[in-house]
């Protein structure tokens, strides 16, 4: 499990990048460039790290599912993610 403060820290950029999303579209929008590299540097969606809902681990991350491979297999096995089972023959 990855620690609580990287945790913390990638839901801080996550709000931050929501609060300013419009003010960063406007900016581009007009060019202003000078501006734009006012703003603080979390704010940019770049900035953001895919983690697992479940762990919090940055590897191995599912887009589809938002959970890592780890987790993934886990709730696999125990048939707890709808349409998915793990194969055997």
């Amino acid at each position: 499990m990855a620690r609580k403060s990287n945790i913390a820290r990638d839901e801080k950029r996550r709000k931050m990048i929501e609060r300013y999303a419009k003010k960063r579209a406007e900016l581009k929008a007009k060019g202003d460039f000078a501006a734009l590299h006012k703003l603080p540097k979390n704010s940019s969606p770049v900035r953001l790290k895919n983690r697992c809902q479940l762990s919090g681990r940055p590897r191995g991350y599912i887009g589809y599912f938002g959970i890592s491979r780890i987790a993934f297999r886990e709730l696999a096995s125990k048939g707890e993610i709808m349409g998915i089972k793990k194969s055997s023959w």
